[in-house]
């Protein structure tokens, strides 16, 4: 088959899924999650510091710590909260810790705080140690240089303080609307599979049209659709942290362990869709590749991948009698094809790329039926 080989852009198709992730990432900064976990924030900074001055001794002198502790502890869910202000609190202490033991042996100078900085960053190496790993060296270089002439105080009232900010903040996330992310993670699988139906669904297309197709925004989505695969992992994750230690996990139940199964075989269904996107993306726009679509199977292979984009768009309906109908006409589809492929003699010197897109969408029509 003669046809001009055009590569598209690769720089406008970075410039677009930056544009992207900076649209995402502004709306993300004012969701309604963040805007929850700010007014939870406040709350628990307020409390924490009107509690601050009622603790005994010399920790009523510092009750600034007690807001920066509330603040620590804050997190987009609560076993998160507790992780986190567990981890910090540890952290604290063995930088209190050190910073006892520099203190007894030398005064603050640059060489102390240069020692306590590299052994603070050092055991802030240690496993297990986690977002607790950045107040080693920090409550260490705070009681060398702040404590002065009464570390002993100053460090009991840092960590109190600390402390009660931190349970501050733990509190105010378990009991002020405990977030639950079934709603993003859920929503995020949908719209992977709706976005892998339409890029089945416009390389058929891309097969019937004039080579090189009018449109080639199809051939750009590879990386596009990787990231996609990521975020969802992330945000069934997320969903997955959020139910630990919530106390609506039993009014609102969900079957996680089933959003994990469809994350994998959605993710396996990325990966074939990604091999026929570079498939025919080379077939269409490279001239050095040893292999093409032969002009007779075009139509029976555009049909199998639309059938297949139909498939995957159809569990958006939650409709098991539809997506069973048209699970049966994607197979029928992608056999329908095989049989016109079959026994076929290549061109000579040309493989033809018909049977790797086939393969594919035998092995996606394998992933789905096993999510579904």
């Amino acid at each position: 088959m003669t046809k001009p080989k055009i590569r598209p852009d690769a720089r406008w198709a970075r410039g677009t899924v930056f544009l992207k992730q900076a649209v995402s990432g502004l709306s993300a900064a004012f969701a309604t999650q963040r805007l929850q976990l700010a007014a939870k924030a406040a709350v628990a900074a307020g409390v924490a510091f009107l509690i601050a001055p009622l603790m005994p001794g010399a920790a009523a002198n510092y009750p600034y710590y007690a807001p920066l502790g509330a603040l620590v502890a804050m997190y987009h869910n609560v076993a998160g909260s507790v992780k986190q202000g567990v981890q910090a609190l540890a952290g604290l202490a063995m930088g209190i810790g050190l910073a006892f033991v520099l203190v007894n042996v030398t005064d603050p100078s640059p060489l102390a705080v240069a020692l306590i900085m590299g052994i603070g960053v050092l055991l802030g190496g240690l496993p297990g140690i986690g977002k607790g790993s950045d107040w080693i060296p920090t409550a260490a270089l705070l009681v060398l240089l702040v404590g002065g002439s009464n570390p002993d105080d100053f460090s009991f009232g840092y960590l109190l303080q600390m402390g009660v900010g931190v349970a501050v903040g733990i509190g105010v996330n378990f009991l002020i609307f405990p977030p639950l992310h079934f709603n993003a993670a859920a929503a995020s699988l949908n719209d992977l599979r709706i976005a892998l139906g339409k890029q089945l669904t416009d390389m058929g297309k891309a097969l019937l049209e004039e080579w090189p197709p009018k449109h080639e925004d199809w051939s750009r989505r590879s990386d596009e659709l990787s990231a996609a695969a990521r975020s969802v992992r992330h945000l069934v994750k997320e969903a997955d942290a959020s139910r630990r230690a919530n106390p609506r996990r039993k009014l609102h139940p969900r079957d996680v362990d089933l959003d994990y199964r469809n994350l994998r075989e959605l993710e396996r269904v990325t990966f074939h869709i990604q091999d026929i996107t570079d498939v025919l993306s080379d077939v269409i726009y490279e001239s050095d590749v040893p292999y093409g679509v032969p002009l007779q199977d075009n139509a029976p292979l555009a049909d199998a991948l639309k059938s297949a984009g139909d498939l995957l768009r159809s569990f958006s309906e939650d409709d098991p009698a539809t997506q069973e109908e048209k699970l049966k006409e994607a197979r029928t589809a992608v056999e329908a094809c095989l049989a016109a492929t079959a026994g076929r003699q290549p061109d000579q010197g040309m493989v033809p790329a018909s049977e790797s897109v086939l393969l594919s969408l035998h092995r996606i029509l394998r992933a789905v039926r096993t999510a579904a």
